[in-house]
């Protein structure tokens, strides 16, 4: 995911005001850690959350440096690490199960630094777009991105690898992480609307390539009309999170949701509210006391 938005000190109530349990955790059956620079995390983390409730989860974001889409690769695998490293830290004991990373930006530049610090002892899973699966389900597909992302070399290669003999049409979504980061609906829409109607009438398939897209997949569909089926990555990345960490059993721990803003132990953001996903995980087991 890339996507742009500010940065700065993240305050303790405000734009972060949803509560969440921020202690530090006790062990349990299954403790997973998220890193990614927003709310574009929110699918891949409420996917989790429902397959196995009992798994606590700890989503580690960046407000102090986000976007990271515009950084250096230098600077988001800076970023990747530490708030992977934080995250482990905030689980205790022997730290994560797993570190997923539900960002395509980080993915791309920081999955291999990700790897050579924390496996084979915990494994890392990244995000690809669901281009492959797109393709497979028989073509003419689109794939929606952000700008950066529709001219990279990183997504040229995907399509030539898994969409060849396909017609594709690269989707620049202007604007549209950007509002869903601020639960604007006015600006969700207007970039929404922008997008579908540079989406050719006959796709069969649109890629949502940026976890951020997720989010509002029903306000995609509903512009789009039933003639294109959505790909998304969050159940397939959950998915294979958990065939990563192998056979363990459900417990009956009731998983808990942490938040940390740039290591710091923090809230959900209020606009990660607006979302269904953002909902379910605020209402996870929060901590004593804590708003609900």
């Amino acid at each position: 995911m890339e996507h742009p938005g500010k940065g700065g000190t993240a305050p303790t109530g405000g734009a972060w005001g949803a509560a969440v349990g921020t202690a530090r955790l006790e062990s349990a059956s299954v403790r997973i850690a998220l890193v990614d620079s927003g709310i574009g995390m929110l699918s891949t983390a409420a996917a989790l959350h429902a397959a196995r409730p009992d798994a606590d989860l700890v989503l580690s974001m960046d407000p102090d440096h986000m976007p990271w889409g515009p950084r250096t690769p230098e600077q988001v695998i800076g970023r990747a690490l530490a708030g992977a490293r934080s995250a482990c830290a905030a689980l205790g004991g022997d730290g994560a199960d797993a570190v997923v990373v539900p960002c395509n930006t980080a993915s791309v530049h920081g999955l291999a630094d990700l790897r050579a610090e924390f496996e084979p002892r915990v494994p890392v899973v990244g995000t690809v777009p669901a281009i492959k699966p797109a393709a497979t389900a028989g073509g003419p597909i689109a794939v929606w991105s952000t700008t950066a992302t529709t001219h990279s070399a990183y997504q040229r290669r995907l399509v030539e690898t898994f969409a060849a003999g396909v017609e594709v049409t690269q989707v620049a979504c202007v604007g549209l992480a950007e509002a869903v980061e601020s639960a604007d609906p006015r600006l969700i829409d207007e970039a929404v609307a922008y997008a579908a109607e540079r989406t050719p009438a006959d796709v069969r398939g649109v890629v949502l390539g940026c976890t951020h897209y997720d989010l509002v997949s029903e306000r995609v569909t509903a512009v789009l009309g039933p003639r294109a089926r959505l790909f998304t990555a969050a159940d397939a990345v959950a998915a294979q999170t958990l065939r990563r960490i192998g056979d363990l059993p459900p417990s009956d721990h009731v998983g808990r949701v942490s938040v940390l803003a740039s290591g710091r132990p923090s809230r959900l953001p209020s606009a990660a509210l607006a979302y269904p996903a953002g909902r379910a995980l605020a209402t996870a087991a929060p901590t004593p006391g804590a708003a609900r």
